[in-house]
């Protein structure tokens, strides 16, 4: 990009004045506009009723060049869906407690200023974008994004039953509180669910999760094999019996997806008790998922609640989202 290129274009800011420290965010993100020759930087603000999307539909309709996310998960969530397809890019100022989607493409989580720097003169990645068309209890049809990951069960009752108080002072660690919430009150559920049209299988599930990627907070690799630019969905069916099942789903996640697969030796262990480990969690993969459910249940979308829903369609939209990512 020629300098006077720079010059004719400005970036955007939308964030989330709960999550960040808004005087140091508009120092450093000028001293990146400034080095890289931007023009003046426009900045939208967040709120209860607008937790980005249309911030971000102000941002384009100015012109914008680039929208910066700072916020929480939600907020990163929210401008992805409204740049999807936009052709605008992304970047992002990682400012909440899990941080997902920055944890997945290796970003700078402690520093406002590598991440501004990343922002104006980093290059331009495109992912997959996550859809979800889903029918609540009352029968209502929506359609959201998603980046990493959702969950229906279990991980969504995790998310409801963790304290917002505790997030802000041990951060992503709240979850594990919340998991202990959660697990005295739930109860397995039936679904039907095909992948890529085929034959409807018919399960029943302790939670079922749709990963655009696989990293979690705390380095867990949940779905190793999840690709952020692949088109696909990774799917993992929990059908844990008892706790021996929840230990053993636990051991697949830290001990053979976090060690045993860094070597030839520790992935035949892992082929070795592949059989075991599928009845507990299965996983499968594809482009789309349809997942119907007997009673409505909790859904989620990379951390936030969206309440009982009886109907999940979700499929990847390839490409969908241009982020910003470091120059190696």
């Amino acid at each position: 990009m020629t300098a006077s290129e720079s010059r004719n274009q400005h970036a955007a800011v939308v964030y989330n004045p709960v999550k960040v420290d808004l005087a140091k965010l508009r120092a450093s993100v000028a001293a990146a506009a400034q080095s890289a020759g931007w023009a003046e930087t426009h900045w939208f603000e967040t709120s209860v009723d607008d937790v980005g999307q249309a911030a971000t539909r102000q941002a384009l309709d100015a012109g914008a060049s680039m929208v910066l996310s700072a916020g929480g998960d939600g907020t990163v969530r929210a401008v992805a869906e409204a740049l999807r397809d936009s052709g605008v890019r992304m970047a992002i100022v990682p400012s909440g407690t899990g941080n997902l989607l920055a944890r997945n493409l290796e970003l700078p989580l402690g520093s406002i200023d590598a991440a501004t720097a990343i922002a104006f003169s980093g290059v331009d990645k495109p992912i997959d974008l996550g859809v979800a068309s889903v029918t609540t209890e009352a029968g209502a049809v929506e359609e959201h994004v998603f980046l990493v990951m959702a969950g229906l069960g279990l991980d969504a009752q995790m998310i409801a039953h963790t304290r917002d108080d505790l997030k802000k002072q041990v951060g992503w660690l709240a979850y594990v509180d919340g998991v202990a919430r959660a697990l005295p009150k739930a109860r397995p559920f039936r679904i039907r669910y095909s992948v890529e049209g085929r034959v409807d299988r018919p399960a029943q599930v302790s939670a079922i999760l749709i990963a655009n990627c696989g990293l979690l907070p705390g380095n867990l690799q949940f779905l190793p094999d999840a690709r952020l630019d692949d088109g696909i969905l990774d799917i993992a069916v929990l059908q844990p019996k008892g706790v021996l099942g929840w230990l053993t789903i636990w051991r697949r996640v830290t001990w053979e997806n976090g060690v045993l697969r860094r070597s030839a030796v520790g992935r035949r262990m892992i082929q070795a008790t592949e059989s075991s480990n599928e009845r507990v969690m299965t996983t499968l993969r594809g482009a789309d998922i349809r997942i119907v459910l007997e009673h409505a249940q909790d859904f989620e979308l990379d951390g936030d609640e969206f309440g009982l829903v009886r109907k999940v369609k979700l499929h990847a939209d390839a490409g969908a989202l241009i982020v910003r990512v470091p120059n190696e």
